[in-house]
C-alpha cells in the first residue's frame, strides 16, 4: 500500500460513502500486488469529513432500519448471500489480487462470507428478549434486546471478504448501521461487498466503507461521539490503541487480536493425521491467520519422526502464483511482512536454531518480484527467541520436543496470547485434563482449524476481549433494556 496523497485519473476506485460512490478526500491509496509488487489498483481515501458525513447518515437511517421487522432485515442478508454466490469467481479473484491468497483458498473465503450472511439471517429470526416472573401478581420483568446504533468495524487484510461479512451480518441483522474501515492493503473486498449490499436492498446510508490510514480513519472512527460500539480484528498493538480511545468515551469494544497457538502432539496420536493437520493449520493463507499453528510441540519419543514427516509433507506444497488452482502457498502480503518473517528466522538461527527446510526467499525468475518466502521448518529453537514469543504470521514452523504432559502445558501457556490451541492424542482422560489446563479461548482436539461460525471465536490475554461468531457473537451487537411491568389483576 502506498499513499500517493494527490488526486488521480478517473480509474481511481471510489469509496462507499453513505451508500454512494465517492472519491473521498482526493488522496489515493495504491494497492500493491503481493505477486509482483506492481500497482494492482488505486483507491480513494476517507478523512474526518467523510467520517462525519457517513456517521451522520448512519444515525438517520438506522432509526428506520431498527424499526422494520426482523425478518425483513434477515431477508436482505439472504439476498446478499445469493449475490455473493453469484459473484464468487470475481470476489475470489479480488481476494487473491489483494492478499496473494491461493485462489482455492480465496474461493473458500467466499464460501465463508456466504455462510456468515446466512447464519446471522437465521439467528436474527429466532432470537428475542426474555420474560421473567415478577415479585407478585400482575408483575413481570421484560429484558429487551435493542440495537446499539452505529457500529464502527475495523477489518484486517488477511481475510478481507469473510471478516467484512463476519462484522456486517450480525450488526445489520440486529438493527444497527455500520461504518467499516478496511485494511489499507485490501479495501477492494469490502467495497465489493458494499456494492452487493446495495443491490440486496440494504438502505443507502446504513453501510459506509471508508479506506484510509489507520491512524486517521480508524482513530477518528473510534473517537466519534455517535459510534456506539467498536468491533475490530487485527494486531494487539492496534487493539490497545482502540481500547484506550474507547475508554475515554466509555463505549464497549470487541477485539480479536493476535495469537501464538500451540499445536501439541502426544506419542499416542494418529501421526499421519497430526502431521497433515499441523501442516494445513500452519500454511493456510501462508501462515497469515491468527489461529495458525505458531508453535509445534511434539513428545520427545516421536519428535524426530514427526519432524521428518512434517518436512516431507511441506516439501510437497506448491509455492507459486496464487492465481493458479494448483498453488498451495502464495506470497506474503507486503514487503514489510516479508521482512518481519525473514528477521525472525534469521535471528533464531543466530541463536542456535536448526533450519530443517527453507529459511530464505525462494530462487527463480517467478520469485524475483513480489514478496515470497519459502515454507520453513526450524528445530532446536531457543524458548526465548522472538520466533517463539512473537506472532510469526508467515510460513515458518518451529518444532520443539517435550517430555510429559506438565511440560507441554507449561510450554503452551508460556505466552501473552490465548486465542487457539491444538491437541492430538488418543487418550480421552488426557484430553479433558489438557482442556482444563490450556489457557486459550478455543481448543481444537484431533482436528485442524479454522474455527466454525456457529461457535464463539474469542481470545484470552492479549488475544483480545469480546469475540465473534454464533449466538454469543450476535449478542454483542445489542444492548439490554429491562422493563418492570405491572398491571391491574382485579378487573
Amino acid at each position: 500500500m502506498v499513499d500517493r496523497g494527490e488526486p488521480k485519473a478517473s480509474n481511481v476506485h471510489p469509496i462507499m460513502l453513505a451508500g454512494e460512490p465517492s472519491h473521498g478526500t482526493g488522496s489515493t491509496l495504491d494497492i500493491i500486488s503481493p505477486i509482483d509488487g506492481s500497482v494492482a489498483a488505486t483507491v480513494g481515501t476517507a478523512g474526518p469529513e467523510q467520517i462525519r458525513r457517513a456517521v451522520q447518515a448512519a444515525v438517520r437511517v438506522q432509526r428506520d432500519w431498527r424499526a422494520i421487522a426482523v425478518e425483513d432485515r434477515s431477508n436482505v442478508l439472504r439476498r446478499l448471500a445469493r449475490l455473493l454466490d453469484r459473484d464468487r469467481d470475481r470476489l475470489a479473484a479480488i481476494v487473491t489480487d489483494e492478499v496473494g491468497k491461493p485462489i482455492s483458498q480465496a474461493m473458500g473465503e467466499v464460501d465463508g462470507a456466504i455462510a456468515y450472511a446466512e447464519l446471522f439471517a437465521g439467528i436474527a429470526s429466532t432470537q428475542g428478549g426474555e420474560v421473567l416472573p415478577g415479585s407478585g401478581p400482575g408483575r413481570e420483568t421484560w429484558i429487551r434486546r435493542e440495537p446499539r446504533g452505529v457500529i464502527g468495524a475495523i477489518i484486517p487484510w488477511n481475510f478481507p471478504l469473510a471478516l467484512t461479512l463476519r462484522k456486517l451480518s450480525p450488526a445489520v441483522a440486529s438493527g444497527n448501521a455500520v461504518i467499516l474501515k478496511p485494511a489499507e492493503q485490501s479495501p477492494l473486498s469490502a467495497l465489493a461487498v458494499a456494492e452487493l449490499a446495495r443491490e440486496a436492498g440494504l438502505p443507502d446510508g446504513l453501510l459506509s466503507v471508508l479506506p484510509g490510514n489507520g491512524s486517521t480513519v480508524g482513530e477518528s472512527l473510534v473517537k466519534h461521539p455517535d459510534i456506539a460500539f467498536v468491533t475490530m480484528t487485527g494486531s494487539t498493538r492496534a487493539g490497545q490503541a482502540i481500547m484506550h480511545n474507547a475508554a475515554d468515551r466509555i463505549i464497549p469494544v470487541s477485539l480479536e487480536l493476535g495469537g501464538k497457538a500451540p499445536f501439541i502432539v502426544f506419542d499416542d496420536a494418529d501421526l499421519d493425521q497430526a502431521v497433515e493437520a499441523a501442516v494445513a493449520t500452519r500454511m493456510m493463507n501462508n501462515g497469515q491467520a491468527c489461529v495458525c499453528n505458531e508453535r509445534t510441540f511434539v513428545q520427545r519419543s516421536i519428535h524426530r519422526e514427526f519432524v521428518d514427516r512434517y518436512v516431507k509433507r511441506t516439501k510437497e506444497l506448491i509455492l507459486g502464483d496464487p492465481r493458479d488452482s494448483g498453488t498451495d502457498v502464495g506470497p506474503k502480503v507486503s514487503e514489510a511482512e516479508l521482512e518481519k518473517v525473514e528477521g525472525l528466522v534469521d535471528e533464531a538461527v543466530l541463536q542456535g536454531a536448526t533450519v530443517e527446510l527453507g529459511g530464505r526467499r525462494p530462487e527463480g525468475e517467478e520469485f524475483e518480484k513480489g514478496f515470497w518466502y519459502e515454507p520453513t521448518v526450524l528445530t532446536n529453537v531457543p524458548a526465548d527467541s522472538r520466533v517463539m514469543r512473537e506472532e510469526i504470521f508467515g510460513p515458518v514452523t518451529p518444532i520443539v520436543a517435550f517430555d510429559g504432559e506438565a511440560e507441554a502445558v507449561a510450554m503452551s501457556n508460556d505466552t501473552e496470547y490465548g486465542l487457539s490451541s491444538y491437541l492430538y492424542t488418543s487418550d480421552m482422560n488426557r484430553v479433558m485434563r489438557m482442556i482444563d489446563a490450556l489457557e486459550s479461548g478455543e481448543v481444537f482436539v484431533n482436528r485442524p482449524g479454522p474455527e466454525e461460525n456457529t461457535g464463539f471465536h474469542a481470545g484470552w490475554g492479549k488475544s483480545g476481549i469480546g469475540g465473534d461468531d454464533g449466538l454469543h457473537g450476535y449478542e454483542l451487537y445489542s444492548r439490554r433494556k429491562t422493563v418492570y411491568m405491572s398491571w391491574d389483576v382485579s378487573k
